[in-house]
């Protein structure tokens, strides 16, 4: 079975990943994968989610979450037109224009 990290009364479940998972998940995702691979796909996926699990296990009570690592504001410019509208000069190369819009051959029945 995939792993599966949830808290419940503080108690942290941890599901653990078989070889079978891993030929499961490529499979569903059409991935030819030889013994070799999948048991080093196996051992990644194992190192990945007991990371997960040691993450999970930090006691985080009281700690707002963030958005970004660093308290940072994003700056802003006044939103300005820098370009004239330049709308005719396109729609007069365009093999067909009507009413302003581009017309297009139709492609799903």
């Amino acid at each position: 079975m995939i792993p599966y990290y949830a808290r419940f009364n503080k108690v942290l479940t941890i599901m653990s990943l078989s070889t079978d998972d891993v030929k499961k998940v490529a499979r569903l995702a059409r991935l030819a994968m030889s013994e070799t691979e999948v048991e080093a796909a196996h051992s990644q996926l194992s190192g990945i989610f007991d990371l997960i699990a040691e993450m999970q296990a930090v006691d985080t009570t009281g700690i707002e979450p963030m958005s970004h690592a660093q308290n940072v504001t994003q700056r802003l410019r006044e939103d300005m037109v820098t370009e004239g509208n330049q709308r005719e000069l396109f729609q007069s190369v365009a093999p067909q224009v009507e009413a302003g819009l581009y017309l297009v051959p139709q492609v799903i029945e």
